[in-house]
């Protein structure tokens, strides 16, 4: 199936903003898990030669969010509900951990960061922007694990970030009300900057509730 990209801004024949304008369309939807991305329609599509959009689709696939399959071409990566399920159940784990070593930078210098992530997801809430809102998602939960200084926590949320990624262009459309995910994040850094593990980790299983029905042994995925 084919899929029409239109740029959102003045048209572009860079490979970054193609790179752009194909990040978006799979974050947002348009492109789904498993799509095909058609050099051929693309390039017509955006008016562009093929060689920006070969270079784009390079970084997409370095980002993880892409795989060529030879004699095939280009596609979205797909990720099973089950591989969902076992990150969240690891993260319900891990996270409070993390939150709990990242808690005395988060209350002092890092605080206006962890603040800035919620006040980015309520905008891109407001314009519909499902990227933004799945980057500022990201940026905030990643904090935990940066501030954390603990290596094998970070490299544990690097093995897992494009997996949430293209997880969360989905799951961030199930939501009736869309400003309940940013209220989710504000429980959540309230309970982080007062120290309350335990509150944390009762926010952040509400929070995993739609992941963590998939868990293995419930059923199937």
């Amino acid at each position: 199936m084919a899929h029409k990209f239109e740029w959102q801004e003045q048209r572009t024949t860079t490979p970054d903003g193609v790179y752009r304008v194909l990040r978006a369309a799979i974050l947002d939807g348009t492109v789904p898990p498993g799509g095909q991305l058609r050099e051929a329609h693309i390039a017509a599509d955006l008016g562009i030669s093929r060689s920006p959009l070969r270079e784009a689709l390079t970084r997409l696939e370095e980002d993880g969010l892409v795989v060529r399959i030879p004699f095939r071409g280009a596609f979205v990566v797909e990720v099973s509900a089950r591989e969902v399920a076992e990150i969240a159940s690891v993260r319900l784990r891990v996270e409070p951990y993390a939150a709990e070593l990242s808690a005395q930078a988060l209350r002092g210098t890092e605080r206006p960061q962890l603040m800035q992530t919620v006040e980015d997801l309520h905008r891109a809430i407001e314009k519909d922007d499902i990227p933004a809102g799945i980057d500022a998602h990201l940026r905030f939960h990643r904090l935990f694990y940066d501030l954390s200084e603990h290596s094998v926590l970070q490299s544990l949320w690097n093995g897992w970030e494009t997996k949430l990624r293209l997880y969360l262009s989905l799951d961030h459309r199930t939501y009736s009300d869309p400003h309940d995910l940013a209220v989710e994040h504000e429980r959540l850094a309230t309970a982080a900057l007062e120290g309350d593990s335990d509150a944390f980790r009762q926010e952040l299983a509400a929070h995993f509730q739609s992941a963590l029905q998939a868990q293995p042994g419930d059923g199937p995925s």
